[in-house]
């Protein structure tokens, strides 16, 4: 699994303002939207393209354009939902997923419970949002389920991971047999004994759309 950590000025910079809790949740949806998008041009690099033909005022000449089939983005609910719009400003042909998981706050393991997914992604490139690699049990089943319907190409985008969240994804996907990677903001020191990433920024769904 290839490990992307976007090293960039201004990705620091606002991950600096998510990170403080005095940041609103205006501000925060903002900044997320806005780092999704750094992140995003990171995370498309290897993007599928073909040739194609077309003419500038001047003269024919050849050009590239996304692949069929086109991209399909996935944010897990709901915290993901915040990365989205960032996402589609870079890839607005893409096609869009959403697959429902929570955590389970005592075991730490993630549950499904809603997926608007297409049943075969048969040779599609999957990029999955998520804003926080912790434990990576979310992250590891969402890739999974991804994997059993045919996707052959799946990035994982993250606004932080953890070292333990990604060393469990390594470690479960170390036979997928398949092209994965992850692409993120930072790699922070570690997870307290709550699960949650130090230094962290807190909850990203709370941070983004209140405590319900």
């Amino acid at each position: 699994m290839r490990v992307h950590v976007a090293d960039h000025p201004l990705i620091a910079h606002k991950l600096t303002y998510l990170r403080d809790k005095r940041t609103d949740s205006p501000t925060f949806r903002r900044l997320a939207e806005e780092l999704m998008t750094l992140l995003a041009y990171e995370a498309t690099r290897d993007v599928r393209v073909e040739p194609f033909e077309i003419e500038t005022p001047v003269a024919p000449t050849t050009g590239i354009k996304l692949s069929n089939p086109k991209p399909l983005i996935v944010p897990i609910l709901r915290a993901g939902l915040g990365m989205l719009e960032g996402m589609v400003r870079l890839l607005p042909s893409a096609e869009v997923g959403f697959l429902g998981m929570q955590r389970n706050e005592e075991t730490l393991e993630a549950i499904t419970y809603a997926n608007r997914l297409p049943d075969d992604l048969s040779g599609r490139q999957v990029y999955v949002l998520d804003p926080m690699l912790a434990t990576g049990g979310s992250m590891v089943d969402a890739i999974r389920f991804l994997l059993e319907r045919g996707a052959d190409d799946i990035t994982a985008v993250c606004l932080l991971a953890a070292p333990e969240g990604i060393a469990h994804l390594e470690a479960s996907l170390a036979d997928a047999g398949v092209p994965v990677q992850l692409v993120t903001g930072s790699i922070d020191e570690r997870l307290n004994e709550l699960g949650y990433i130090v230094p962290g920024l807190g909850d990203a769904g709370d941070r983004l759309y209140g405590v319900v």
